[in-house]
């Protein structure tokens, strides 16, 4: 079992949520825009430290 990559996945995951979560507040609201950003921000730099993890991530045999 290999955490980096379980931890990986989990972050991408929670990314792209973060992401889905600002672009529908985006589309059905036109007031605050502090935390849309605050998701999309947050949203991207988990999917790119997820995806990042499970890239370089080697899978040992034991």
């Amino acid at each position: 079992m290999n955490l980096k990559r379980i931890f990986g996945t989990i972050l991408t995951v929670l990314g792209i949520i973060g992401l889905i979560y600002a672009a529908v507040g985006f589309i059905q609201s036109s007031e605050g825009y502090k935390s849309l950003i605050v998701f999309a921000v947050l949203g991207i730099l988990f999917f790119i430290t997820g995806i990042g993890l499970v890239r370089t991530t080697t899978d040992q045999s034991k």
